[in-house]
């Protein structure tokens, strides 16, 4: 289950760029920080690569920040302002949001790592491993859960009330179609937490992988300009 993390890793950085290319067309602060939220995935798939291979406190702290605590919470940010039209308020929460990340960054970068790093070993996944060597203090504990609740609600919700719009007005089924998509690939890798604590830690590999290429079929349905809609342009 090794290489998963490799796979994932190649398409996620893809979806990245293509989201940052969209961005540069468009301009929207939205494509900018769904750039940031896949780039923190991204290093975080990669951070399995690397831990697949040898041991580095640093990428393992890596792994936990990106992973655990700012991958959902920068996507579902995004999503905010894709959504909300009150301005001052999104980007409010977008500072908010800046400010936590980095104290995060802070208590995950300084945590102190337990003896059980000696004995780390390569051939099993990390996530059966980090809590015998990272130490989480309470706070690190709490910012853990509530950006990944708040990274959930605004990503998973988003991209639902997306598809309902779509749905009810009957128009740009592409969309609608592309957002349930998302949907269902941001939750992927949240509902591997629970096979993690059954024990199948393989799981959250299989899961980032089928998550993100959920989410990039979903982006590309989702801004792709149908057949009959293009075609006008064309002519015009």
């Amino acid at each position: 289950m090794h290489y998963l993390p490799f796979l994932s890793t190649l398409v996620t950085f893809a979806f990245a760029a293509a989201v940052f290319r969209r961005y540069l067309l468009k301009h929207g602060p939205h494509l900018l920080l769904w750039s940031i939220g896949l780039l923190w995935f991204g290093i975080g798939t990669l951070s399995e690569v690397i831990l697949g291979l040898m041991f580095s406190g640093l990428v393992l702290k890596l792994w936990y920040l990106s992973g655990a605590m700012l991958t959902a919470a920068w996507l579902g940010q995004g999503t905010v302002h894709l959504l909300v039209r009150r301005r001052g308020l999104v980007w409010t929460l977008t500072g908010v949001l800046t400010v936590v990340s980095l104290l995060a960054a802070a208590l995950v970068l300084l945590a102190p790592l337990t003896p059980a790093a000696a004995s780390y070993n390569v051939t099993l996944a990390i996530s059966s491993q980090y809590k015998d060597i990272l130490t989480r203090g309470g706070l690190t504990i709490a910012l853990t859960i509530l950006l990944n609740i708040y990274g959930t609600l605004t990503l998973v919700g988003g991209a639902i009330y997306s598809a309902f719009i779509f749905w009810r007005k009957r128009v740009l089924l592409n969309r609608m179609i592309g957002n349930v998509l998302i949907a269902i690939g941001a939750l992927a890798p949240a509902m591997a937490g629970s096979f993690v604590k059954l024990g199948l830690v393989d799981a959250l590999y299989l899961s980032e992988l089928i998550g993100v290429v959920l989410m990039y079929i979903g982006f590309i349905q989702a801004t792709t300009v149908p057949a009959r809609e293009a075609a006008p342009a064309a002519t015009g």
